[in-house]
C-alpha cells in the first residue's frame, strides 16, 4: 500500500516514519519545511543537550525518515483528483499527482486571515475556500479568486467551466503563474468587501468598486484545512475534527499536528502524527 503524507513537519516526519515501519510505501509532499523552519531556538523537546534550530530539528527527522526508504518530494498541493478505478485518492501537486491509497493532512494550522475588511464577515455568505465544494453555486455569476499562485490557479480551474466570468485578484502582487486567457487579472490592493446579507462588491485601494457575486481564497499554499474541504473532511471551527485514532470522517483520510488544535508544540505533533501513520496502515 502506498501512504502520501502532506506536510513536512514533526506531524508529517513521524506519520511517514510509523507508515514505512507498518510497511508501507511513503511519500511526504510538502512545497517547504514550514513554520517551523523559522524557529531559531528550541529547548522544550525530549532527547535535546543543548538548545537546536528548529531547521536542524527537521533535518533529523527527515533524514532519519529517508534512510527508513520514506521519499520526500518538494512539490505545492493543490488538490484532490479521483482515482481511476476508484479506489483511494489522487493528490495533484503543482508538478505532478500522487496515487495513495490513505492520506495524512499534516500541512499545519490555518493561516491568518487576509487582512482585507470585510471578508471574516462574509464567510459562508458569498467568500469560501474551496472552489470543488462551491463552484456549483456560482453558475453563471460573477466570480472572483484572491491569490496569485499555483493555488489560485488550480481554484479558477475548477472555477471557469461553471462562472460566467472570473476574476484573479492578486491584491498588490504579480501573478507566479501562469492563468488561462478567460480570467481577468487585477493586480490593484483590496480595501474590503462590502454588501447586505451576501458578497455584493470589493472595493480597491483606489476606491473604486467591482461587482462580484462569489469570493474564493486562495492566497499562498493551501494548508490542511483548506485540503481538507476538498475532500468534505468535517471541521471543529478552525481545525480539523479527529477521532482517538487520529481518522477524519472520510475513510483512509488522517489528520496530525497544528492542524487538529490543541497545544500547538512538538510532541504534540509527533505523537498525533505516529498515531496517524499507524492508523493508515491498519486500515488502510
Amino acid at each position: 500500500m502506498h501512504v502520501v503524507i502532506v506536510g513536512t513537519g514533526p506531524a508529517g516526519v513521524s506519520a511517514a516514519l510509523y507508515a514505512r515501519r507498518g510497511g508501507a510505501d511513503v511519500t511526504v509532499v510538502a512545497k517547504d519545511d514550514g513554520a517551523l523552519s523559522a524557529a531559531d531556538r528550541i529547548e522544550n523537546y525530549y532527547g535535546l543537550e543543548e538548545p537546536i534550530s528548529g531547521a536542524e530539528l527537521l533535518h533529523r527527522g527527515s533524514e532519519g525518515a529517508r534512510r527508513l526508504g520514506v521519499v520526500f518530494e518538494r512539490d505545492e498541493v493543490v488538490g484532490f483528483a479521483p482515482p481511476p478505478e476508484g479506489n483511494g485518492y489522487i493528490v495533484v501537486g503543482r508538478q505532478r499527482s500522487y496515487a495513495a491509497d490513505a492520506l495524512v493532512l499534516a500541512a499545519g494550522a490555518q493561516r491568518a486571515g487576509l487582512p482585507v475588511a470585510g471578508i471574516r464577515a462574509f464567510e459562508g455568505h458569498g467568500v469560501s475556500s474551496c472552489a470543488v465544494c462551491d463552484a456549483f453555486f456560482y453558475r453563471g455569476r460573477h466570480v472572483a479568486v484572491i491569490g496569485a499562485g499555483a493555488y489560485a490557479q488550480h481554484e479558477v480551474q475548477i472555477l471557469l467551466p461553471h462562472a460566467a466570468r472570473v476574476t484573479l485578484l492578486t491584491n498588490g502582487i504579480a501573478p507566479e503563474v501562469s492563468f488561462p486567457p478567460a480570467v481577468t487579472v487585477d493586480t490593484r490592493r483590496l480595501l474590503r468587501v462590502e454588501g447586505e446579507r451576501r458578497v455584493e462588491r470589493v472595493v480597491f485601494a483606489d476606491e473604486t468598486p467591482l461587482d462580484v457575486d462569489g469570493i474564493f481564497l486562495a492566497v499562498g499554499v493551501a494548508g490542511s484545512t483548506a485540503l481538507a474541504q476538498k475532500l468534505g473532511v468535517r471541521l471543529d471551527g478552525s481545525s480539523i475534527a479527529v477521532d482517538a485514532h487520529m481518522a477524519t470522517n472520510v475513510p483512509h483520510v488522517y489528520a496530525a499536528g497544528d492542524c487538529t488544535g490543541g497545544l500547538l508544540q512538538i510532541a504534540k505533533a509527533v505523537y498525533e502524527g505516529a498515531q496517524a501513520g499507524l492508523s493508515a496502515v491498519k486500515t488502510a
